[in-house]
C-alpha cells in the first residue's frame, strides 16, 4: 500500500470519480450529489497530508465510499440494546407495543385517515386521544404535543404569559439536553417566583408569594434524581386547596408519568396521573415514551376549559404531532383500557422491568454455550444492575445478568465498535476492560443475534 507522502500525488478529482469501488454509487446516486461527497472527502484528506498524517489512496477511497453507503442506507434501524438501560435516549427510549407494527405499515404508504369525520368534515384533532385519555385518567379532556417541554411551554405560555408562577427551588431542574424549568418559563413569557428553600418548602412560602399578577401554582416532578435526608414538600392536595382559595390553576408537570401503581410491582411509587387528576389539578403533563411506552410527545389532561385554550394558541401547530405520531399513542393507550395482566404481558417497558432474573440468565447462557470453544476468548456471566434511564424512578437499579467478555484477539474499545457497525447494530458497555452485554433489555430471540455476531468478529 502506497504511502502519499505529498499533495501532489493525490489524484485528480476526475481520477477518483473512476474509482472502480464507486461504480455502484455512481449507477444510483445523481452525479452533483457524488460528486460534493468526493470532493469535501479529497479536501479533508488534503489537510491530513499537510498535517503530516501518513495515509494512502485506500484510505481516501475507504472514507469515501464509508460516507456514500452511509448516505445510502437509513440510520434509523432496528438495533439491538444490551446496554441494560431501559428507557435510553439514544436507543429511541420506549419499546412500543408489539402490535404497533402493522398499524404503521398500514399507514405508511397510504393515506390515512387523521382529522376528518364520517360527513367529511375537518375534525378536532384531538378527539380521538382526548377521549382515550378520558378514560384512562379520569380528565375532563386530553391532548397532546410533540414531547413534554413542548408541554410545559405550552401551558405557562397560555395561562401564565405575563404574570408569575409559583414553584418551590427544590423543583427548578434540569433533564437531559439542558432543559431546565426556569429557561423554558422564561421562553415561554411566564415570570419565575422560586419558593422555600432547595431540601423544605412550606405551604406559607407559596402563599406568601401570591399577589395580584399571580399566575399559576407549579409542581414539578424530580424525575431524574432525589432530595433526601432533612426534607419538606408540600403535597399536590395541599397546593389544590390553595390554589382553589386564590382562584389559581394549578399545574402538575410528572416528567416522565406513570398509568400504572408501579408499587404493586415491588418498584418504587411514581406519581400516577390519575391520582393528580382526583387530587383536583387543573392541568397535569408527562411524557409518552418513557414509562407509557408508547411514542415521543408531551401528553397533557385537566380541566376541558383550560385544554380547550391551549388547543386555540398559535404554537398549539407548531408544536402538533404527525400522523404517525398520533396513531402510534391511539395504540399505545387503548392497551391500558384492557386487563392489568394483558397491559403487563404486551407492554414493552413493563416487560423489561419485570422481566425475571432466571430468563435473563438463560439468555446470557445460550451466548456462553455457542461462544466456549473460542480460542483466545474467555467468557463469563456476572451479576450487575440495570438502570429505568430516561430520568424515571431515577434512584432505582434492577438486579440483573451480564455476559463479560474478555479477548487477546482486539481491543475491548474496537470490539464494542464491531458490535455497534454489525447489521443490526448490537450496543453493549465497557467496564474493568470487560466488554459487557446487559441481558435484560435483550428481547427473546436476540440472543441468537449477538451471540452469532460474537462468533463473526472473534471467530478464526
Amino acid at each position: 500500500m502506497k504511502t502519499i507522502n505529498d499533495v501532489k500525488d493525490i489524484p485528480a478529482i476526475d481520477k477518483i470519480l473512476n474509482f472502480p469501488e464507486l461504480k455502484e454509487f455512481a449507477d444510483v446516486l445523481e452525479h452533483n450529489y457524488l460528486l460534493k461527497v468526493v470532493r469535501e472527502r479529497t479536501a479533508e484528506f488534503r489537510k491530513r497530508i499537510l498535517n503530516k498524517e501518513t495515509l494512502s489512496i485506500e484510505d481516501l477511497k475507504k472514507s469515501i465510499v464509508e460516507e456514500l453507503s452511509d448516505l445510502i442506507h437509513p440510520y434509523y434501524v432496528y438495533a439491538i440494546n444490551g446496554l441494560g438501560v431501559i428507557l435510553h435516549t439514544g436507543l429511541g427510549r420506549a419499546p412500543y407495543i408489539s402490535s404497533i407494527a402493522q398499524t404503521l405499515l398500514s399507514l405508511g404508504p397510504r393515506y390515512s385517515r387523521l382529522q376528518i369525520d364520517e360527513d367529511g368534515r375537518r375534525a378536532d384533532r384531538y378527539k380521538r386521544i382526548s377521549r382515550l385519555l378520558q378514560l384512562i385518567t379520569d380528565a375532563e379532556a386530553g391532548m397532546f404535543v410533540n414531547n413534554n417541554a413542548a408541554a410545559t411551554l405550552l401551558i405557562l405560555n397560555t395561562l401564565c404569559k405575563g404574570k408569575e408562577v409559583i414553584i418551590s427551588r427544590g423543583q427548578l431542574i434540569e433533564i437531559g439536553g439542558s432543559f431546565r424549568i426556569p429557561e423554558v418559563m422564561e421562553q415561554s413569557g411566564a415570570i419565575l417566583r422560586e419558593v422555600g428553600t432547595t431540601n423544605r418548602t412550606h405551604l406559607r412560602d407559596y402563599e406568601s408569594a401570591i399577589n395580584e399578577n399571580t399566575g399559576a401554582l407549579l409542581r414539578v416532578h424530580q424525575s431524574n434524581y432525589r432530595i433526601m435526608g432533612f426534607t419538606k414538600d408540600v403535597s399536590i392536595e395541599e397546593l389544590v386547596l390553595l390554589g382553589r382559595k386564590y382562584n389559581l390553576p394549578v399545574i402538575d408537570d410528572l416528567g416522565s408519568g406513570a398509568l400504572l401503581d408501579f408499587s404493586r410491582y415491588n418498584l418504587p411509587k411514581e406519581p400516577m396521573v390519575q391520582e393528580s387528576i382526583k387530587a383536583g389539578v387543573d392541568l397535569v403533563c408527562f411524557s409518552g415514551d418513557k414509562l407509557i411506552g408508547g411514542p415521543q410527545c408531551g401528553i397533557i389532561v385537566g380541566k376541558k376549559e383550560y385544554i380547550e385554550r391551549l388547543k386555540k394558541n398559535p404554537l398549539t401547530r407548531a408544536l402538533r404531532c404527525d400522523k404517525l405520531t398520533s396513531a402510534v399513542l391511539e395504540a399505545t393507550l387503548q392497551l391500558f383500557l384492557r386487563k392489568e395482566e394483558i397491559i403487563i404481558e404486551n407492554h414493552g417497558v413493563m416487560a423489561l422491568l419485570l422481566k425475571p432474573l432466571e430468563k435473563i440468565k438463560r439468555q446470557a447462557r445460550y451466548c456462553i454455550k455457542k461462544l466456549k470453544n473460542l480460542p483466545g476468548v474467555k467468557c463469563e456471566i456476572e451479576s450487575s444492575v440495570s438502570e429505568i434511564g430516561g430520568g424515571s424512578l431515577s434512584t432505582e437499579q434492577l438486579p440483573t445478568f451480564v455476559l463479560s467478555i474478555k479477548t487477546e484477539k482486539m481491543p475491548v474499545e474496537k470490539l464494542a465498535r464491531a458490535m455497534r457497525l454489525h447489521n443490526p447494530p448490537i450496543f453493549g458497555r465497557i467496564e474493568n476492560d470487560l466488554y459487557l452485554i446487559d441481558f435484560r433489555t435483550v428481547f427473546d430471540g436476540e440472543e441468537k443475534i449477538i451471540a452469532d455476531a460474537l462468533l463473526k468478529i472473534l471467530g478464526p
